[in-house]
């Protein structure tokens, strides 16, 4: 059945739902909802309207891999070859603000968060960087002291291959705060608690072009054009439709899920390769995303599907790596898009008096992203 055009509507439905929008929120996933229940409270007396392209959320955060995760060593050392230090700290800081910031907001019986830790795989290739990685660990640990309050967050264990029964793997970094979440029923919170609070949520409508005046923000929609007096863009990956001249660009990510194995060794979340590779245990299956290295170009697309490339790798490193000595087959697998730049600090701002954007999470929008919501709702 085709969806009725906005001027199809009853009365009933034009008022309750469309006329005198004072936000309209462009996007469902963790920015889109934080930012929403923050103008709430801000504004309680607000009509919300969210409007999501899908009949689920469509972006990252319904199709992420569910880690709860700040930074690994690898991936800390290698983005501090490339960016300054205070712009690599201050991502940290965001990142560990915004996942407390989550739990805050979520709820941790409704995350599901499990704090097993993470560990930073160092396969024998890459022994040869060791002692470098080495000299690295008590710096990293004197700065996440000041962001995270704790001490020793990082150290070495050599022991995980045998632990979990691992291939090819010499040694790892584990980073004892970074855990794992259910990201499904994370979003069906976040739902729930938009519904409780007066904020509409519209499915199945798709935002095709913005233009914005003195006096409101006129979409052009699927079904329509929709007026309000703001509006918040919260695409993450799909935002170069609306920001052409931004440093934002989509990055697909790749996720396959084996089937139930019995005795599953596997328990936390894992990196590898500074997280072009990672993996956890969801109940007694692994779940494994990444390859995106092998080809960047490719992946810098919105299109929501997986390739034979990636999948290949990924049951490859799964076979030879991860479950040696176990059968499996592949229960699961998807793709979803994340947003990336030059840099991965978000990009939160107004671009017209009437109109912000919060997006570009670089792959870390579980993390950072209801604090980017946050943020987005107090520039109005």
């Amino acid at each position: 059945m085709k969806l009725l055009n906005i001027e199809q509507l009853s009365y009933w439905e034009r008022t309750t739902y469309f006329d005198g929008i004072d936000f309209i929120i462009i996007g469902a996933g963790i920015v889109g909802f934080s930012a929403a229940i923050e103008v709430k409270k801000k504004y309680p007396s607000a009509k919300i309207v969210i409007l999501e392209r899908g009949y689920l959320p469509s972006g990252a955060s319904s199709k992420n891999a569910g880690f709860a995760c700040f930074g690994s060593v690898t991936e800390l050392v290698d983005d501090l070859s490339k960016m300054g230090e205070d712009s690599v700290f201050e991502t940290v800081e965001k990142r560990w603000e915004g996942l407390q910031n989550l739990k805050s907001v979520i709820g941790q019986n409704y995350l599901q968060l499990e704090t097993f830790g993470s560990w930073d795989l160092i396969s024998l290739n890459e022994s040869v960087e060791l002692p470098f990685l080495r000299e690295k660990i008590d710096y990293l640990n004197e700065k996440m002291i000041h962001i995270t309050g704790e001490k020793s967050v990082f150290s070495e264990d050599n022991s995980c291959s045998t632990t979990f029964g691992f291939n090819g793997v010499h040694t790892s970094f584990f980073n004892r705060l970074e855990g794992q979440i259910d990201t499904g029923k994370m979003l069906a919170r976040f739902h729930q608690i938009a519904v409780e609070m007066g904020i509409l949520c519209l499915f199945n409508i798709s935002v095709e072009a913005i233009s914005s005046d003195s006096k409101k923000v006129e979409l052009v929609t699927s079904i329509g054009k929709i007026s309000s007096e703001h509006a918040l863009i919260c695409t993450n990956g799909f935002a170069k439709q609306f920001l052409p001249d931004e440093d934002v660009f989509p990055a697909r990510a790749q996720v396959i899920v084996t089937s139930p194995i019995e005795n599953l060794p596997v328990k936390g979340t894992f990196h590898f390769q500074q997280g072009y590779y990672y993996f956890r245990n969801v109940e007694n299956r692994i779940l494994l995303g990444g390859g995106r290295n092998l080809n960047f170009e490719g992946e810098t697309t919105t299109e929501l599907a997986t390739t034979a490339e990636i999948t290949h790798a990924l049951k490859q490193m799964l076979s030879e790596m991860i479950l040696p000595n176990h059968a499996f087959s592949i229960d699961y697998s998807w793709a979803g898009i994340m947003g990336v730049g030059a840099t991965k600090a978000p990009i939160v701002k107004k671009i017209d008096s009437r109109t912000a954007v919060g997006v570009r999470m670089g792959g870390m929008g579980i993390a950072i992203g209801s604090l980017v919501g946050k943020e987005l709702a107090n520039l109005f």
